[in-house]
């Protein structure tokens, strides 16, 4: 038996034998498209490969045509499938794959981990947005902005302190997005406000993974409350390079430090150009 034989017939065991109860008292419907999503998004068909055939998955989950031919329909929906007349169902190049979409990032924050390519673009992202949006915050972040970024950071600093890293409910990896999560709400842009909560779930998946590997977090937090402090004395270069030197370490622990060096130095700024806010 292939080891795609294998991992279907342990997925297939796995999705089949669930026993949630839904209202009625039966055995809880196995989702396709979440086994599906899990396959692509872990890399187990990758671009290009063909997902089992609609009959194949019908009989393996003991669902009607129609109940597979939706979960499918929603993926192609998503960008991550495509039907070919006469040939099955092709995974989509990872170009074509509609990650802001609110569904896709729940996936991709659920099932991605194991998928190094995905993981380089997610981060490729942020070394390229964050130590802009931090810039702004220094510029526009208010009183109750900054509340939001030192709770999150005593969140941070208070989760360390925990045996199991979390502090009233919440973990030491949820307060580090919600600190990130807050310095783009404090840009008052509406544009990198509303990705921040789109990209929340593929943030969360770089955080706990590089927080996993991170050798010294308490190094971490320093680098963070430099961050925090540029935001709060309103230095918008400082902040900028704190937030690079911050995902400069990210980018070490996930074996991606080459990315941080795409971007031109932040010591020679070109000339400011203002960005139109919601705020200020």
């Amino acid at each position: 038996m292939s080891d795609i034989d294998n991992f279907l017939s342990y997925k297939i065991e796995q999705y089949s034998d669930m026993r949630h109860a839904n209202s009625s008292g039966r055995p809880a419907r196995p989702d396709i498209a979440e086994y599906l999503a899990e396959a692509i998004f872990s890399g187990r068909y990758g671009p290009g490969d063909y997902v089992p055939r609609e009959v194949d998955l019908c009989e393996q989950f003991g669902v009607s045509r129609s109940t597979v031919r939706s979960a499918v329909q929603l993926l192609v929906g998503a960008g991550l499938l495509t039907r070919i007349s006469g040939q099955g169902t092709r995974v989509r190049a990872l170009a074509d794959w509609h990650l802001l979409d609110p569904r896709v990032s729940g996936w991709l924050a659920r099932f991605a981990q194991p998928n190094p390519g995905i993981q380089r673009e997610i981060f490729a992202f942020r070394v390229a947005v964050e130590p802009f949006v931090a810039r702004l915050a220094a510029e526009h972040a208010t009183a109750a902005d900054l509340l939001e970024i030192e709770t999150a950071y005593q969140g941070m600093i208070l989760a360390l302190e925990q045996d199991d890293l979390r502090w009233e409910g919440r973990s030491h990896n949820e307060y580090d997005v919600a600190f990130h999560e807050a310095i783009f709400t404090a840009s008052h842009n509406l544009v990198w406000a509303q990705i921040s909560h789109v990209l929340k779930p593929a943030i969360a998946l770089l955080v706990e993974k590089s927080n996993q590997s991170a050798d010294e977090l308490h190094d971490s937090m320093e680098r963070h409350r430099r961050v925090m402090e540029a935001i709060r004395l309103r230095q918008p270069d400082k902040a900028a390079q704190a937030a690079l030197a911050v995902l400069d370490r990210t980018g070490q622990d996930l074996g991606l430090e080459g990315l941080t060096r795409i971007l031109p130095t932040l010591d020679a700024q070109e000339p400011h150009l203002e960005v139109q806010t919601t705020h200020g």
